[in-house]
């Protein structure tokens, strides 16, 4: 069965944007961007909410279409155009790009497309990734932590009831920037 894994950038303090939805703290280099597309390459699709798809739709469809984006930058776009992406919105009626829209985080239907064949399903978007903790559907975590500290923004993991969820440890990876990817799972 496939497995819905939480995937974020966040600052060493929790965050994954700043005020204003700033992200220019972000620290992605050709090595990490390389990593992202290795790790994103098998994945059976992309889940995120409404607000992430649209960042994202604004730049990779044609993103490979200038050619200062050579390398793993153009690889990624045509990563990007060619999965499964299932955007979880009450308010976009459709979007391009092979996107399913999706009204409601409902455990069942979660659970049969976890059930569907391809690889595991990568989720984005801290307000979506808050519903799909709530109800305990996430299955592991990427975690890459930036060397910074921003004091305020946008945390990552909500505040939620408490309700401990043991994790194994899995991997972790520095990279020549200072980024620390960290890996867990469910026991």
């Amino acid at each position: 069965m496939r497995k819905i894994v939480l995937m974020a950038g966040m600052s060493l303090d929790g965050f994954i944007e700043g005020p204003d939805r700033d992200i220019g703290w972000h620290q992605v280099d050709e090595e990490l961007h390389q990593h992202m597309n290795d790790v994103l390459r098998p994945m059976g699709g992309f889940i995120s909410g409404r607000v992430t798809h649209e960042l994202m739709a604004d730049y990779w469809p044609t993103a490979d279409a200038d050619p200062a984006n050579a390398g793993s930058v153009a690889e990624f776009a045509e990563i990007w155009r060619s999965k499964p992406k299932y955007v979880y919105s009450r308010t976009l009626r459709s979007a391009e790009w092979n996107t399913t829209v999706v009204r409601d985080v409902v455990p069942e239907e979660v659970a049969a497309l976890k059930a569907a064949p391809g690889g595991d399903l990568t989720l984005s978007g801290s307000d979506l990734a808050t519903s799909f903790l709530r109800q305990d559907l996430v299955d592991a975590y990427r975690i890459y932590v930036h060397p910074v500290r921003i004091g305020r923004g946008k945390p990552l993991f909500p505040t939620l009831d408490y309700s401990p969820t043991a994790l194994r440890h899995t991997d972790t990876h520095t990279f020549g920037n200072g980024v620390v990817l960290l890996r867990y799972e469910r026991m």
